[in-house]
């Protein structure tokens, strides 16, 4: 089993661009696992994670309603927003500056074979990494995600996930909201659920700004050591 994650800061890209990317890769390890199987070998499988901010973007998974995404094309324009449909699960939600979006691009037969642990683990390392600047976060029953005050009328979301799995491989991951314009949650029905709040790190913390590579190092820190793995640098 390789417990080797190699992670790659990728900047701000283009949703499409990344999107393309963690096909190329999510695909580079199913190819390894279909052979190893074929010619009965045991080559090690890669892992990735990737850290990356989009311009403004939404995106709808498979089993997502169009009509949670409220305005139309023409104003997505005058927003400089962009809108695809991808192939995780999960509804509708916002990608956009001020946000840390993650993409675990994992073999997870070289951790657990679980969908449920992992997306629990997931939670988990937002959650641990919320808990450093003394906010208590935690899940609301039947929701994925991370939320703030799940069992209350002010409960708020402060992570979406949606992931895609194939043979123990995932793409797609979570979006944690840091300094994030919330506005742009306006134009949605964010993850399909209505009447509960969206909200980032800096307004929690009531804040202009939180220094977004201080997280970056958190999250990446908890992250390793939820899945026992170390992240090194990418091998060409």
């Amino acid at each position: 089993m390789n417990r080797n994650i190699e992670f790659e800061e990728l900047g701000q890209r283009d949703y499409k661009e990344i999107w393309e990317y963690q096909e190329k890769l999510f695909q580079g390890i199913l190819d390894q696992k279909i052979a190893n199987r074929r010619e009965g070998t045991s080559k090690a499988t890669k892992n990735h994670l990737l850290f990356v901010e989009h311009p403004h973007v939404y995106t709808l998974g498979k089993s997502g309603d169009m009509s949670h995404l409220l305005i139309n094309e023409e104003q997505l324009g005058l927003k400089n927003a962009t809108f695809y449909k991808i192939n995780r699960g999960g509804d509708i939600t916002y990608h956009g500056p001020g946000q840390i979006v993650g993409y675990p691009i994992l073999d997870l037969e070289n951790f657990f074979s679980d969908i449920h642990k992992y997306l629990r683990l997931l939670e988990e390392t937002i959650i641990l990494t919320l808990e450093e600047y003394g906010i208590k976060a935690g899940r609301s029953k039947g929701e994925t995600g991370v939320w703030l005050d799940s069992d209350t009328p002010f409960a708020r979301k402060i992570c979406a996930m949606g992931v895609r799995a194939s043979r123990w491989v995932t793409m797609h991951g979570f979006a944690f909201n840091v300094n994030t314009d919330l506005g742009y949650f306006d134009n949605i029905i964010p993850c399909g659920i209505k009447g509960k709040a969206v909200t980032s790190l800096n307004v929690e913390l009531g804040v202009k700004e939180v220094p977004v590579e201080e997280v970056k190092q958190k999250i990446k820190k908890h992250f390793s050591a939820l899945f026992e793995a170390e992240l090194v640098p990418p091998t060409p």
